[in-house]
């Protein structure tokens, strides 16, 4: 079992080619919000674009889409009739994502789950929208409540799924609260190999495994209990599997950067630290080149 450093984030983000394209560090998709939450496709789309990604397209059901495109110009919305998720918005998605993923010559990637709600209609859509995508994807939230009722879907795929611990135990059965590092790391280790599958358990120590490989986080600070930090660790880690990186290698780079970004957050603006000011931080973690 490895612990996750700095030099993780070095191996990833090295100076970029005088002739790189558009597309080439990544279009990243995220699917989420519903008539009361408009924040968390907000929170992740910063953060990947504070991350690197080229290109995020946000698609939401309209009153959230319309919100948070008001938020930066940045960021392009894909309005969906009505107020939730359903069904019958499943061909927009995946005609979305597959020409997404070839505009993108398959530097794509998808966030999927943040303010979606746990509607019986809603849960089935992102199901089914799973099901037959074949790019990588980052299942947050209330996908995982969805993924919990039909987790032979996500067998095999480069997913990241991010429970917190209450998560945790409706996606595997398993109540962690209270157990040793050692005993956590072990049920998330036979879990993921279980569900064929890369988890990364947030906590006060982040555990990743993709049942093959494991690893730790320790670097946090309890301030990240604010509301949006974990929409920016999924926008962070989507930006990640969208430049081509596998799975556990963006669960443990995502990790480190989100909590280093939230400890400078953290230091600077104390109890009254947001989500907002973890993404602000980003850039300072990351590596520095001159161009």
């Amino acid at each position: 079992m490895n612990k996750v450093s700095e030099d993780i984030l070095k191996k990833i983000y090295t100076k970029r080619a005088p002739d790189s394209r558009k597309y080439d560090f990544g279009l990243l998709t995220v699917i989420g919000g519903s008539q009361y939450y408009s924040g968390p496709p907000t929170f992740s789309s910063l953060a990947a674009f504070a991350s690197g990604v080229d290109m995020v397209r946000i698609i939401a059901p309209k009153r959230a889409a319309d919100i948070i495109a008001s938020f930066s110009p940045n960021l392009a919305t894909y309005p969906l009739e009505g107020d939730w998720l359903n069904k019958k918005h499943l061909a927009s998605l995946l005609g979305l994502t597959e020409g997404g993923r070839l505009g993108a010559r398959n530097s794509a990637a998808v966030v999927i789950g943040g303010g979606t709600g746990r509607s019986e209609d809603t849960k089935k859509a992102i199901t089914e929208y799973l099901s037959q995508i074949s790019i990588p994807a980052v299942i947050d939230a209330d996908a995982i409540y969805a993924v919990a009722e039909n987790p032979e879907i996500i067998a095999g795929k480069n997913f990241v799924i991010t429970p917190h611990s209450g998560e945790f135990f409706v996606l595997t059965g398993r109540d962690i609260k209270g157990l040793t590092l050692e005993e956590k790391i072990t049920i998330v280790e036979e879990e993921a190999k279980r569900l064929q599958t890369t988890i990364l358990l947030k906590g006060g120590i982040d555990i990743i495994s993709n049942g093959k490989e494991t690893a730790i986080n320790d670097i946090s600070v309890p301030l990240m209990t604010v509301g949006g930090t974990g929409d920016v660790l999924t926008g962070i880690v989507g930006t990640l599997l969208s430049r081509k990186i596998d799975g556990f290698t963006a669960a443990c780079a995502g990790a480190y950067l989100n909590n280093m970004a939230g400890i400078l957050a953290g230091n600077e603006k104390g109890e009254s630290m947001t989500a907002m000011d973890v993404i602000d931080k980003i850039s300072e973690v990351l590596p520095k080149f001159k161009y």
